[in-house]
């Protein structure tokens, strides 16, 4: 078992996290570029059929046209990674149905030129923002709005409104989209074989079907959707609380990867490869293997020690405890840096909230 400290997980054998990566969404999208890099780099052309039947795309470049940030030509990429809380079809069982789901995740992930460091970078879904205007999923407009939940965008207009909103917060133009929902992520983890991970102290939560003992465990993928859910369990029962632990699993299944050396086993990869294309929704610019495989092939480099990843600095609104607004000096800072594809300054998130959700992640 690795070193623990006080109310954190680690992935077991591995180093204690610095706050690490990104949402459920990332592992599915890291896991299927992963897989079909492989499959590209054989030469199993033969696959890319079967394979591209299963992906479903959305072209977010249609739905927003020109009014969008330009379109920064420096070797750098951005990738806006969303996990959707869907309770239709398959994801009923975590919840009612209410007819519209709404982005249970959200990062920005920014490729550095070089394609050798990535800045990571989470947007906690209960951030009080100024949505733009935008089209409804149902035909119509949806006027701008102050005030309201940063994951009520993906809820009224669907990823187009999504990345609108991304942007016009970071002034950053996505070049990709990419979206998984709960039952995509429970799949991929189950076909990866589980990720383990080194809980510090028991975490229960009723609420996400969660309950376990400290200790290491390998997680199948109910467990670590519980996991990646819970709020309840770990820290201040906050989304910033949660959201390091979910940085913390991601460093615990990158670690994963290298261990049980899927790429091996053809069988193992072509399952991963059919999850992992099944699982994910992305835009129209990957909206075929060969698309994803040559991402994937610009990312293959990257290592968890290569990934700076960090929340959007915030604090707790002062009429609302139970939500959080940008610190907008600090957060634009972040997006600065990462316009002028520079490093994130350690200024940035300074004496943020990011810093008081509990301490339960290292």
């Amino acid at each position: 078992m690795g070193e623990q400290d006080k109310g954190g997980i680690s992935a077991a054998g591995g180093r204690g996290g610095k706050p690490a990566a990104a949402r459920r969404g990332l592992v599915a999208a890291a896991w299927a570029v992963a897989a079909l890099a492989v499959l590209a780099g054989g030469g199993a052309g033969f696959a890319y059929m079967r394979l591209d039947a299963n992906i479903k795309s959305v072209d977010i470049d249609a739905q927003l046209g020109d009014d969008r940030p330009r379109n920064a030509d420096d070797g750098s990429l951005d990738i806006l990674v969303l996990g959707s809380d869907s309770r239709s079809g398959a994801n009923g069982a975590y919840g009612r149905d209410e007819g519209a789901a709404r982005s249970d995740t959200a990062m920005v992930v920014h490729v550095h030129e070089g394609r050798e460091k990535a800045s990571v970078v989470s947007v906690p879904r209960d951030t009080l923002i100024t949505r733009p205007e935008c089209a409804r999923r149902d035909g119509g407009s949806e006027p701008a709005a102050y005030r309201v939940m940063f994951n009520t965008a993906y809820e009224v207009g669907g990823p187009a409104c999504a990345v609108k909103t991304v942007e016009q917060m970071s002034g950053i133009r996505m070049d990709h989209y990419i979206e998984v929902d709960f039952t995509g992520f429970k799949e991929l983890i189950d076909e990866l074989g589980g990720v383990r991970i080194t809980t510090t102290r028991a975490i229960e939560d009723a609420s996400s079907h969660l309950d376990l003992a400290a200790g290491t465990h390998t997680l199948d993928g109910e467990q670590a959707l519980g996991l990646v859910r819970t709020r309840k369990g770990v820290g201040d029962q906050s989304d910033l609380g949660r959201i390091q632990l979910q940085q913390s699993f991601v460093k615990a299944l990158i670690d994963q990867v290298e261990r049980v050396g899927v790429l091996t086993s053809p069988q193992k990869l072509w399952g991963l490869a059919d999850t992992a294309t099944r699982a994910i929704t992305p835009d129209s610019g990957l909206d075929g293997v060969k698309e994803l495989a040559d991402l994937a092939g610009g990312l293959s480099g990257l290592g968890a020690d290569d990934i700076h990843m960090i929340t959007m600095p915030v604090r707790y609104d002062a009429t609302d405890p139970n939500r959080v607004v940008p610190l907008d000096v600090q957060a634009q800072q972040v997006w600065q840096a990462l316009r002028q594809d520079l490093p994130v300054p350690a200024s940035a998130t300074r004496g943020t909230a990011t810093g008081k959700a509990g301490g339960v992640v290292r």
